[in-house]
């Protein structure tokens, strides 16, 4: 089913086309060669701007706004299916708005100069990290909530899972915090390391959610009188 699948484009997709945008900044040697997961020796937003991967970069990530829009209405009634009761969709569906509009934000004022774009670009990357994880930590709190009352031996690993995956982003959000007020040395190797490894455990997060609506076979009808 299309919709079933979301998750798992939302997942995949971006993962590719940013991989496959360094690799084609790399090959046309407009980019540094490493492994930036650990080595840091560029940003994801280098390897947007630079052609011609960025050509790559916003074919994937302009269409991923509009998904994640979809995704995340889905995900609303998905929860409200599991748990009638819980407030937690109407969080996740906020969230998620804000993440998929500052991401749009972001890839649309990447590449251009001046003050102004540069705090757009900035904004919309920092907004949309916190918002979109934000409603991945409100949609796996409730399901681990259901995966818990409903003692469900399939799906509470994978609810631990989703839940361990958002925690882990928040670490690393304080510690990047810290780590700039002590260290003296630039940090943009750093920040580099943890914008790429922050950006995968976001995709990581979806293709756990795919699991997640496969577990508890998510279905979408539509009905006419």
């Amino acid at each position: 089913m299309v919709i079933r699948g979301l998750p798992l484009y939302a997942g995949v997709v971006p993962l590719l086309g940013i991989t496959g945008a360094y690799w084609l900044g790399v090959n046309t040697d407009v980019l540094p060669s490493c492994f930036p997961y650990i080595d840091g020796c560029t940003s994801i937003s280098a390897t947007g701007r630079r052609m011609p991967g960025s050509l790559i970069f916003r074919a994937v990530l302009l269409p991923q706004v509009a998904v994640l829009v979809i995704l995340w209405h889905f995900a609303a009634h998905w929860l409200r299916s599991l748990a009638p009761s819980s407030k937690a969709p109407w969080a996740i569906v906020l969230f998620g708005l804000v993440g998929a509009v500052a991401l749009l934000l972001y890839v649309s004022f990447l590449g251009t100069s001046g003050a102004f774009y540069e705090f757009m670009r900035r904004t919309g990357i920092y907004f949309y990290f916190f918002a979109t994880v934000g409603s991945q930590l409100v949609l796996a709190i409730a399901y681990f909530g259901y995966a818990r009352r409903t003692a469900n031996p399939e799906l509470t690993p994978l609810a631990v899972a989703m839940l361990g995956v958002c925690i882990l982003q928040f670490v690393i959000g304080i510690a990047i915090v810290v780590l700039k007020t002590m260290l003296l040395d630039d940090t943009a190797l750093l920040e580099n390391r943890i914008e790429w490894n922050s950006a995968l455990l976001i995709q990581v997060w979806f293709v756990l959610l795919w699991f997640a609506w496969r577990k508890t076979g998510f279905t979408v009808e539509v009905h006419t009188h």
